[in-house]
């Protein structure tokens, strides 16, 4: 049994509430060993919230080919590592991200409140040395490592991982991985190679909490910076993203 979450405090339970109550649907999500179960989806539409595309990004240190924008999707190579960022900080703020990987084992992330000395110099096949990931990474990823390595994969999972990253720092939520640096989810809500996993992210004066196709799992709170950039990862293999939407909070 793995401990709850911590609980927040009343005045932001009844601030979330208010904020919530117009955007969250009742669906059934089909996760595998679970079968169909009901829960609540923020679909990232009402008051204040608005899509993010193409010119809501900037280039940082991948090839110009390394993502293609079609619409709302953008694909990504994966080649070289690396990322794109947003082209302004961001401090409190709710956003959506639906993602795929298209090979197994595939690796990404959503970096959230990187700060500027963080892409400083970073050449490609380099990330940022500073912000908070929220991972995307596919279930093969973990046999992958353990073959390649002889090593058990007890210091990562592959249903939505969140950890500090270079000078950021972060106390994580339990449970925590063996090393206490990374909120491991406390669910497996992660869905496979090629199908959309939907990501509901919610960060707030240094507190993140991660939502995996429509249950929260993960997080962490005293995170500094507690603002920055978003950025979307490359990291070797080819991943989508789409339905980018946010909402910047007070």
């Amino acid at each position: 049994m793995t401990s709850p979450l911590p609980r927040q405090n009343v005045g932001w339970i009844v601030l979330s509430m208010a904020l919530l109550a117009p955007i969250t649907e009742t669906l059934c999500d089909e996760v595998p060993g679970t079968g169909s179960i009901p829960s609540a989806r923020v679909d990232g539409t009402g008051p204040g919230w608005r899509s993010m595309g193409e010119s809501d990004f900037a280039a940082v240190n991948c090839r110009p080919e390394t993502w293609t924008w079609k619409g709302d999707l953008v694909h990504c190579t994966g080649r070289p590592v690396g990322v794109i960022r947003t082209v302004r900080p961001v401090k409190n703020f709710e956003m959506i991200a639906q993602w795929r990987h298209l090979q197994s084992g595939g690796n990404s992330g959503i970096f959230v409140w990187a700060p500027d000395s963080a892409f400083q110099g970073i050449k490609p096949n380099q990330l940022p040395r500073g912000g908070i990931e929220v991972q995307v990474l596919d279930h093969g990823y973990t046999q992958q490592y353990e073959k390649q390595t002889g090593k058990k994969a007890d210091w990562f999972t592959t249903n939505g991982d969140v950890f500090p990253v270079g000078t950021s720092k972060m106390r994580p939520f339990p449970p925590i991985s063996p090393d206490g640096s990374r909120s491991f989810p406390t669910k497996q809500r992660s869905k496979g190679v090629g199908e959309w996993n939907h990501y509901y992210i919610r960060a707030i004066n240094g507190e993140i909490r991660l939502w995996v196709n429509g249950e929260e799992v993960s997080g962490g709170a005293g995170c500094t910076p507690a603002s920055g950039y978003l950025c979307l990862e490359s990291e070797g293999a080819p991943v989508e993203f789409r339905g980018l939407r946010i909402r910047e909070l007070p």
